[in-house]
């Protein structure tokens, strides 16, 4: 799934959003620019001593695209 700015016309990939969290944690939310998100999962993984970075991935990219489309970015196709 591809999304562009529309202020600048740059495109954004969201591929793969359950491995890269799973092996970075709240590195790939703070890559995709999701603080809160970002902040959320790096207090959790503390209190629950880590569980919360094996579930966080199964939610990671409905999380990116909810947060792309709520700052306007277009859903776009690139072949």
């Amino acid at each position: 799934m591809n999304f562009r700015n529309p202020k600048n016309g740059r495109i954004e990939a969201v591929k793969a959003a359950f491995l890269w969290c799973l092996l970075f944690g709240p590195l790939y939310f703070l890559y995709k620019r999701v603080w809160l998100h970002a902040i959320i999962s790096l207090i959790l993984i503390y209190p629950t001593d880590g569980l919360s970075w094996l579930i966080y991935p199964f939610f990671a990219h409905r999380i990116v695209v909810k947060q792309y489309l709520k700052s306007g970015w277009q859903e776009v196709r690139v072949n």
